[in-house]
């Protein structure tokens, strides 16, 4: 069984979603072999999207949700169908022991993800650590410190929301 974590931006914009999708689809169906397992955070974005193929790949989907109040103070109201059913389809789900999201459940939630995974798949448009802690960018600077391979997706002309 080969594991993928996702790391990606949440902000993407809506005209980039298809060509993301497919080339998650793409990338995916290309890495599984026998078995299928993927990890996510469940956040919007390219979290959702990257669970979503899992799942339609047949593959086995691991949430970790970052602190115990995640869903009611960071999912967004037009995102809480999606997130809870993504929970509910995954066959293992992580809550982990912060009361409540930030930097500190962020970080220890991307540590997570890494943690016993073959590979990363990040949905990346290459831009610098913000210096928020948990992101993209500084995700895929830990999974190459690990010696795990990435995979980035980022379809040309994709653009996150507000750039």
């Amino acid at each position: 069984m080969v594991t993928i974590a996702i790391t990606g931006h949440m902000d993407l914009a809506d005209e980039a979603l298809g060509r993301i999708r497919a080339d998650l689809r793409e990338l995916l169906a290309d890495l599984r072999d026998d078995a299928l397992a993927g990890r996510s955070c469940l956040a919007r974005g390219a979290d959702t999207l990257f669970a979503e193929e899992i799942l339609s790949l047949g593959g086995r989907l691991s949430a970790i949700i970052p602190s115990r109040d995640y869903r009611e103070a960071v999912v967004r109201p037009a995102d809480l169908a999606a997130f809870d059913a993504l929970r509910d389809a995954a066959a293992d789900v992580v809550v982990l022991p912060y009361e409540h999201a930030g930097r500190a459940a962020y970080e220890a939630a991307n540590r997570r993800l890494l943690q016993g995974a073959d590979r990363l798949v990040a949905v990346w448009d290459g831009s610098a650590p913000t210096g928020r802690g948990g992101g993209t960018a500084d995700t895929v600077a830990a999974a190459r410190l690990a010696g795990l391979a990435v995979d980035v997706v980022w379809p040309l002309g994709a653009s996150r929301s507000g750039s």
